[in-house]
């Protein structure tokens, strides 16, 4: 069976985008990933598509998304929080996980790329432990 995931930072225009993207690619027909944020911008931030299409993934097909919009989907095995703090309401789900990640909207391509790498190693070691 599928292991679904939620990550959640307030925007769901960066961080949290990019960690289903990474979820998606790293563990397949293995997980179901979804994203949401606490207080979402509407739109998934240019760069974290340019980002992530130099890895050949396509991130403009992403939406910006609330956490109501999400909570269909549960429960979650895991949601993981990306350096929203107690903004983030609960969800029901087996595992909370934080993750204090850097909020890269306003750092330049090199430095974004740092962020979006460090997100791919965490989804990568996060679905090796679950699956």
């Amino acid at each position: 069976m599928k292991k679904k995931l939620l990550f959640v930072c307030i925007e769901n225009s960066n961080r949290s985008q990019m960690a289903q993207a990474f979820a998606i690619m790293h563990g397949k027909d293995n997980v179901e990933a979804y994203s949401a944020g606490s207080n979402p911008s509407g739109i998934v931030n240019p760069k974290a598509i340019a980002a992530m299409k130099e890895l050949g993934y396509d991130l403009s097909m992403h939406d910006s998304k609330s956490l109501k919009e999400v909570e269909c989907f549960a429960p979650f095995d895991v949601v993981v929080t990306m350096g929203c703090g107690d903004t983030c309401p609960w969800m029901p789900s087996k595992q909370f996980i934080d993750w204090q990640i850097t909020d890269p909207r306003h750092m330049n391509a090199l430095e974004f790329n740092q962020v979006r790498d460090e997100i791919s190693e965490k989804v990568k070691a996060l679905i090796q432990n679950i699956i």
